[in-house]
């Protein structure tokens, strides 16, 4: 492909150009069901050799000789970024309990520091659930400090927290720390009343903690050796960590382990399950001597989620009941109610009330419960929702009908933010692509106020002379080969002319049903003030049209996540918005895989392809059970270990393998040493293959980032800097490197 522009070059361009460092081969042989594979680079797994460590630090010196020139962009991005960011800043509070909680930003400070202020009980709910007037930047009487950030992260090389629990009293507050980027936390627990830390201390612990209600325990999840959450376990507080009592261990390697407490506080809700089928385990916490409670056998091959709960009837009395999203005989799940002493009998006789009915343009994400209502997310026309039902009728003819809070734009994104189960309120998240974050409550629907009430909280600031008039976002469709229609978000500059001489830049995922939905992000006004049309494919293997959507892009569907993403591309070419030769391709993680399949599939249709923590060694680390989350994927990708045929196909798309003699466009593929989710070592390998292998003059470069895990490195100043790194390479490669006229910070 011959661009129609020059891209920017460094002022030293008679220099000799620089060399990548070349990794020596070592043949190692793979064979599964009669094919044997030669791979030259496994040795390169080798995180603790200093012949591993010596060419990764060789890659980076490569890229950064390589993309020198483009320092004074980043600086640029990195400035607007920063210019438009309110610094000193803080969340909306929150009430748990007896408490506002909320978190502060401080300009020049890399994390958040957490708080709170004790809350007032007047009579008046609405007011009592009313946030305090806390200002930026402005002291708060009487506000106490739970977690300075900054001070947990000093002589460290990265800082990230795993979860963090205040038990009910107010007196203890319990977090989790991850000082090496590997998602291993360590837990220490804070006495509130004196400031202290408690003896308690627990190594290398998983995501997530929480206290019983009496505040005496707390329970946390522990990952095996290859990285699956298997056991969650309880430690009563002032004993040793080695009488932690085991509650549950999950054996099946294929299946994740969890929990939650349920909304009421009366049960430790266990959530075992993979993403086609689930288990659900009932403790009850005024009785930890009792047996668990299986929900639904996993054996029954039901994906569902299970709360208990407490429901009142017209007559007043109250029944324990369960209430179930899920997906029997409802490939788009529902919503039903079940007694508790139907679990006995098999499934098929058991009296499940249907409280949401399936519909096959309505996916159910899933439902939670406050003391009055039923709290339901959906999705509809790719679009996710909240709704409300009251808990009065509920599962009966008498059942009410859902309220949905309104809004006023085509794209966007409304969730559940976060609730107390007693409260008037909902806390509602709202964003699109271009209104920046807002966080609202909803008054709970009652006879008064039968359709509820939104009231906005807060909008997140956005400097510089922010105006979403300056931008515009429209809903496009793809087709397919096959003929489906595939939905793109299209995101331009509304300065940009229909005249196919902008930039464009392809963004992707595609895997594990998760939904690319509508928000706001100030570091991708960077792209667009530059003229850079930004196309958001939601390709199959997503979920923004329905469980449907995700089955036909996984397993042996796979392939159609990566040629509607090309199809999407075609669709952008063709559009008249851009010039076809400056269309770049950007995604992460399973989106970098979809990065590495199109780079395979259609080089010639992108200038530049940037892929982020890249899964592209696919196959091998699925084949290897021992190898981080090996086994979980093989629900998403199927198992090629036991099947010749999952094998065979698998073999025909993962990159590493399938790197041919053909002209790449520049790639970049960044990464972290400490990723435990996708190995350094898949990009490492890609990286030197492609280099031996395309037939093309572009540079393939990888940045490694020796102290961060899958998001990168922490600190937000840090993670900026990163973005900025992303975007300049990928606005270089497009040759988009300056702002459009009147576009970019204002005073």
């Amino acid at each position: 492909m011959t661009p129609s522009f020059q891209p920017s070059t460094p002022e030293s361009s008679l220099d000799p150009a620089p060399q990548p460092p070349v990794a020596k081969h070592v043949a190692t042989e793979r064979t599964h069901h009669g094919d044997t594979f030669v791979d030259n680079l496994e040795w390169l797994r080798e995180k603790d050799s200093p012949e591993v460590v010596s060419l990764l630090e060789a890659e980076n010196l490569y890229q950064e000789s390589v993309t020198a020139h483009q320092e004074p962009l980043r600086q640029e991005i990195f400035a607007e970024i920063k210019g438009r960011t309110q610094e000193t800043d803080l969340s909306v509070p929150h009430r748990k309990d007896g408490w506002w909680y909320y978190s502060r930003s401080v300009e020049g400070k890399e994390y958040g520091i957490q708080c709170r202020v004790l809350a007032t009980n007047s009579g008046d709910p609405i007011a009592d659930w009313t946030p305090p007037a806390v200002e930026p930047g402005e002291d708060v009487p009487g506000e106490e400090v739970l977690l300075d950030g900054n001070i947990e992260a000093e002589g460290q090389p990265f800082f990230s927290l795993g979860g963090a629990a205040v038990s009910v009293d107010g007196t203890r507050y319990a977090y989790a720390v991850d000082n090496s980027g590997d998602e291993r936390f360590t837990l220490h627990v804070k006495d509130l009343t004196s400031g202290e830390l408690l003896p308690d201390v627990i190594e290398d612990i998983f995501y997530g903690v929480t206290f019983s209600p009496d505040g005496t325990r707390i329970f946390y999840t522990v990952v095996d050796d290859s990285w699956r959450p298997y056991q969650v376990k309880s430690h009563t507080l002032g004993t040793p960590v080695s009488e932690d009592v085991v509650i549950h261990q999950e054996d099946d390697v294929a299946m994740w382990l969890g929990f939650e407490l349920s909304s009421d506080r009366r049960y430790l809700v266990l959530s075992i399950g993979c993403s086609e089928f689930s288990e659900t385990l009932l403790m009850k916490l005024d009785d930890p001597e009792a047996a668990l409670t299986t929900v639904i056998s996993r054996d029954a091959r039901v994906l569902y989620e299970a709360e208990p709960f407490l429901l009142a009837a017209a007559d007043g009395t109250v029944s324990e009941q369960i209430l179930l999203t899920h997906n029997r005989n409802a490939i788009n799940s529902m919503v039903s109610l079940v007694a508790p002493d139907q679990l006995s009998l098999p499934v098929e006789k058991q009296d499940w009330r249907t409280v949401v009915a399936h519909s096959d343009d309505v996916r159910v994400n899933g439902a939670g419960l406050t003391a009055s209502h039923l709290v339901v997310s959906v999705r509809q026309d790719t679009i996710e929702r909240v709704q409300f039902i009251g808990l009065r009728g509920l599962g009966t003819p008498e059942q009410e009908q859902p309220v949905e809070p309104a809004f006023d734009e085509e794209l966007y994104t409304a969730g559940v933010a976060g609730s107390d189960f007693n409260a008037p309120v909902v806390r509602l998240g709202y964003t699109s692509y271009f209104t920046p974050s807002r966080v609202y409550d909803f008054v709970l629907p009652t006879p008064v106020l039968p359709q509820g009430e939104l009231l906005l909280r807060k909008e997140n600031p956005v400097l510089g002379g922010y105006s979403p008039a300056d931008y515009v976002a429209t809903r496009e469709w793809a087709t397919a080969a096959d003929g489906t229609r595939i939905p793109l978000s299209v995101l331009r500059h509304v300065s940009v002319a229909q005249d196919s001489t902008a930039a464009g830049l392809v963004y992707g995922y595609g895997s594990y049903e998760m939904s690319m939905d509508p928000g706001f992000g100030i570091a991708r006004l960077s792209l667009l003030d530059r003229g850079m049309v930004f196309v958001i494919a939601h390709i199959r293997g997503g979920g923004e049209l329905g469980r449907h959507w995700y089955d036909q892009g996984k397993k042996l569907a796979k392939k159609n996540t990566f040629t509607d993403f090309v199809d999407a591309t075609d669709w952008l070419a063709t559009s008249g918005w851009v010039d076809a030769g400056r269309i770049a391709a950007m995604g992460g993680s399973a989106g970098g895989l979809l990065m590495g399949a199109v780079a395979n599939l259609a080089p010639e249709k992108y200038a530049a392809i940037l892929a982020q923590v890249p899964f592209v060694d696919a196959l091998t680390t699925i084949l290897d059970p021992e190898l981080p989350l090996s086994a979980l994927e093989w629900e998403e990708w199927g198992n090629p270990i036991t099947d010749a045929d999952v094998y065979a196909y698998m073999k025909s798309y993962t990159p590493y393998e399938n790197v041919r003699a053909v002209a790449y466009p520049k790639i970049a593929a960044v990464t972290s040493f400490n990723d435990t989710r996708v190995l350094y070592v898949e990009p490492a390998k890609w990286v030197q293959e492609l280099r031996a292998t395309s037939t093309g003059p572009e540079p393939i470069v990888m940045k490694i980032e020796m102290d961060g895990g899958h998001g990168g490195a922490s600190g937000r100043y840090v993670q900026w800097r990163e973005r900025a790194w992303d975007y300049a390479y990928v606005l270089d490669a497009v040759g988009a490197t300056e702002l459009l006229p009147g576009a970019g910070l204002h005073a």
